[in-house]
């Protein structure tokens, strides 16, 4: 099922769909589709996960983001509909 990522990239608000079947995470998905390369960061995250904890991963992808230009990333909340009123 995709999901809507609201991100901001260069202080302009944008949406993207999103899922994880094409992407491992929002932030590779924001990547591609502003058209920029990763390959470098993923081989250090993989090697920060090998040694250090999850809080170091994160800290390191926030900031390696943050010098792309990106501000927030975030999932957009799922509207909950009642029952019977899936379609409407």
């Amino acid at each position: 099922m995709a999901r809507t990522i609201l991100y901001t990239y260069k202080k302009q608000e944008k949406e993207l769909l999103f899922s994880y079947q094409n992407h491992r995470n929002i932030h590779e998905a924001v990547a591609e589709a502003e058209g920029i390369d990763i390959r470098d960061y993923l081989k250090m995250e993989q090697q920060i996960e090998a040694v250090s904890d999850t809080k170091a991963v994160r800290d390191y992808r926030d900031n390696y983001f943050k010098k792309l230009g990106f501000g927030k990333i975030t999932l957009k909340q799922k509207e909950n509909k009642g029952v019977g009123h899936k379609y409407d």
